[in-house]
């Protein structure tokens, strides 16, 4: 089924995804990377590990695990806050946002989407492995709705 939302093309079907907050990245500045982790390893008392895939990221998993800290090593820009949110259906969590007034920026190496909400501050949707998001763990989105489901 297909429909459309009033903006002229169709819509893939609404399918019940899964998404939650997931974590907080820090965007700095090259000269303020490494002060900017050491800070955050002793504010937190967590060890800010260096991703091998993405060496521009440090990070750590706060509390149980299931929410994180990024320091983020920014070619260029001025240093922000912005939050990430993990999905597994990223077109469908995507188009779910743009809906509630958020707009696509930048698909990121093929693989998450840099977005602006209504007041245009940054975050990312990115995509987690199947079966990592669940009804334990994340909020479940049903055909059709863009409110939670019980």
């Amino acid at each position: 089924m297909t429909t459309s939302f009033g903006f002229g093309e169709p819509e893939r079907t609404r399918v019940p995804h899964y998404s939650r907050l997931c974590r907080i990245v820090i965007d700095v500045n090259e000269a303020d990377h490494a002060a900017e982790v050491a800070f955050w390893q002793a504010a937190t008392g967590r060890p800010l590990t260096q991703y091998p895939q993405f060496p521009e990221y440090h990070g750590a998993d706060l509390g149980s695990g299931e929410f994180g800290l990024l320091v983020q090593r920014m070619g260029e820009g001025s240093s922000r806050v912005h939050l990430d949110i993990h999905t597994d259906d990223l077109e469908a969590e995507v188009a779910r946002l743009e809906r509630l007034g958020a707009k696509r920026v930048h698909h990121v190496k093929g693989r998450w989407w840099i977005m602006e909400d209504p007041a245009g501050l940054p975050f990312c949707v990115i995509p987690d492995p199947p079966g990592t998001l669940d009804d334990d763990n994340a909020q479940r989105w049903d055909d059709h709705e863009d409110a939670p489901t019980e």
